[in-house]
């Protein structure tokens, strides 16, 4: 969906927006990944609302993050729109069949913009392949995963990876090229293997609305394998909206569902969580130094 589409669509077809959670404490948390674009918030003074209800939970900064050319451009004008925004830009692995010499090199320079604080979401996903035939395929999606990762170590910026029924040859690809010093698997699917491999790389792991999900008991047990100081939290909205509101409109506001699902499974306080993943944001983009 193009930027243009989604500001004339701004609930992405979700339906309406759950009512808002129940505060987070202070110093509240990052959004370590969102789409605002595909939330509907697309013009300037969307972006600082979305972000005013966000702040009045307790979420006090996100990453937006671009899945193509046309989104790679604007999250950096949502990042300045509002001081509270910062980017990542790449071109999603199903969309590396798009990866031109014209592509890539925009990208690269898009990357090295203040605002952009990773280089994601790049990586590998087998299962859209299986059902669209317009999606890159497996070879071409790890050769252009490959380029991500040597422009994040160029521009020593984190990598944000995108896994989707790809565990280990995520990880083989990593192995072969070198990982940048920072890696961010995004939205954490996999179970306690997965969790065990990233903790011993030291990988950052970004856990999501999945985490409050019945069906996911692998999830959590992973999430209790990791250390803390790893740890993230994303919405990855407008998807994934997290119990009790699945199948609605997610939005950076919805975030605190999720920090309380992931303290539950580790059976910790939510403020714990929530400071300590808002603490490893800041460090790992360097959220609130000077761009």
């Amino acid at each position: 969906m193009s930027v243009e589409e989604r500001q004339s669509d701004p609930q992405h077809s979700r339906g309406r927006r759950p009512p808002a959670p129940e505060p987070l404490a202070e110093p509240g948390t990052i959004d370590a990944h969102t789409h605002l674009d595909a939330c509907g918030a697309v013009r300037p003074e969307e972006v600082r609302a979305a972000m005013d209800r966000a702040a009045a939970v307790g979420v006090r900064a996100v990453v937006t993050v671009a899945d193509d050319l046309a989104s790679a451009r604007w999250v950096l004008t949502a990042a300045e729109a509002d001081a509270r925004v910062s980017a990542a830009v790449a071109l999603h692995p199903t969309r590396a069949n798009t990866a031109t010499d014209a592509a890539r090199a925009e990208i690269a320079a898009l990357a090295g913009a203040p605002s952009v604080v990773a280089v994601g979401e790049t990586g590998l996903d087998y299962y859209w392949p299986r059902h669209d035939p317009d999606c890159a395929d497996p070879a071409t999606q790890r050769e252009v995963f490959a380029w991500h990762i040597e422009l994040a170590k160029l521009l020593d910026k984190p990598l944000m990876i995108h896994d989707r029924d790809a565990h280990d040859d995520v990880l083989a690809v990593l192995r072969t090229e070198g990982p940048p010093e920072r890696v961010i698997f995004h939205c954490f699917s996999g179970g306690p293997e997965l969790a065990r491999a990233c903790a011993d790389a030291g990988y950052y792991t970004s856990f999501a609305g999945p985490v409050t999900f019945r069906n996911a008991a692998a999830l959590r047990e992973a999430a209790v394998l990791l250390p803390e100081e790893l740890l993230l939290v994303e919405t990855d909205a407008p998807f994934l909206t997290p119990h009790p509101h699945r199948g609605k409109a997610n939005e950076p506001y919805c975030l605190p569902w999720t920090v309380r699902g992931l303290a539950d499974a580790r059976s910790v306080d939510a403020g714990r969580i929530a400071e300590a993943t808002g603490r490893n944001a800041e460090q790992l983009f360097r959220i609130g130094q000077p761009r």
